[in-house]
Parts: C-alpha cells; structure tokens; sequence
C-alpha cells in the first residue's frame, strides 16, 4: 500500500493464513454494530423493534459495505428467528420455495423465518409475487437489500408490506473504529504508522468491507 519513498505504513509482521477480516469482524449484537445511528440509535424506531424482538418486514436501502446483510442477521438474532438467504442474482423461484418450506417447518415448531433476500432488486415480477402471499400471512418475515432506490425497483404490492430503511455510507471516524478492531483482531497486530488507519478510512468512500480489504492489502504489502 505504501508507495515508493514514503513511510511503511505498517511494521513488517509476520505472514500466514487468517481468515478475512470482514467475516472475523462481523459483529454478535446490535451494540457492537458500527454506523447507522440513525436508526439503530437510542430510542430510534428500528433499535426499539430490535430490542424487543418486534420484527417486521423491511428494505435496507444503501450503498455497499454499510452493513445490510450484518443487520438483517442481527435482526432475525435478536428475535431468535431462523435466518434464511438468498441471493437474487443467483436465486430462483425453486430457491424462493424451498425457502418457504424451510419456513412452514420452523413455524409448525413455534418458530418465525427471516428471509433475507440480498440486492433483491434483481427479482423480477414473477420473482417477487412468489413469496408476497408468504409475507402477507406472516409464514415469513422479510428483510430485502438494495442499492437502487426500491420506489423504482420493486413492485408496489411488496413496497406496501415492507418499511425502508436507508442506510448511509460510514462516517470517517466509523471507519477508524472498524480499522483499529481490524488490527486488533489480527493474529500478530502490527503498529500501525501514525495517521495510517486515517488514511485508509479516507480511501474507503464510506464502505467498510473496502476499508478493511484496504487494511489486509496494507498489512500484507509490510509483511
């Protein structure tokens, strides 16, 4: 990371495997959750429904790296939901219906499904109205992410059922936050040069899985 006839941003360390970072940081409670105080703040509407289990439909609207799908994990934790994902690019409705099987069996045994369906804006009509009947009689509770914005995206019957939530890119000092247990969560921690972490953070454009990714490059460029 560091250019030619600047300063090592950080001490050499030593190498080997580790797993990445964005997965050893991914948070086990909202408290440890970074940004979006905005709704996760005290008494904000969002942090209430989580604190008390009271979950409900919803759209995380947001740019990458902000945190959906850690918020909708989290979110069906705090209700002690079953978690169910789906990629829309990957998904189709075969996956929609095993999805609401899985669902149906978790709810004969007294227990709600979460179904997160990351960048559904890549579901078609068809797509959508699959599981629409199953979000309406309460077989599933779901949770949508996008980065486009849904007015435009998804069709009006879901929007109807589903409270949108906007996200915000990382603030700088969220960022840092995230860096330092990053270094902190390394197996060897380097010392980092002073300023380095600011620096990363101001490369990052608010998106925390690049920061990070940002710091294992730094890291493994001194090692």
């Amino acid at each position: 990371m560091a250019s030619a006839g600047s300063d090592d941003l950080f001490a050499g360390t030593a190498g080997g495997a580790y797993e990445p970072l964005a997965a050893r940081l991914r948070p086990e409670s909202l408290d440890a959750f970074v940004g979006q105080r905005h709704l996760l703040g005290a008494g904000k509407p969002l942090a209430t429904a989580l604190a008390r289990g009271q979950l409900h439909s919803m759209l995380f609207w947001g740019p990458p790296g902000v945190g959906k799908t850690t918020l909708a994990r989290l979110a069906a934790a705090a209700a002690d939901a079953q978690f169910l994902q789906l990629s829309a690019v990957l998904s189709g409705v075969k996956d929609i219906r095993g999805a609401v099987d899985a669902a149906l069996a978790a709810r004969a045994r007294g227990r709600d499904t979460v179904l997160f369906v990351d960048e559904v804006h890549r579901f078609n009509k068809a797509q959508q109205d699959a599981f629409l009947p199953y979000v309406e009689d309460g077989t599933l509770i779901f949770i949508g992410a996008t980065t486009e914005n849904p007015a435009f995206e998804l069709n009006s019957a879901l929007l109807s059922r589903a409270r949108v939530y906007k996200l915000r890119t990382l603030a700088q000092e969220e960022l840092e936050t995230l860096l330092e247990r990053g270094l902190a969560a390394l197996p060897d921690p380097p010392a980092a040069a002073p300023g380095a972490l600011a620096r990363i953070a101001a490369q990052a454009d608010g998106d925390g899985r690049r920061a990070l990714n940002l710091l294992e490059l730094a890291v493994d460029l001194a090692g």
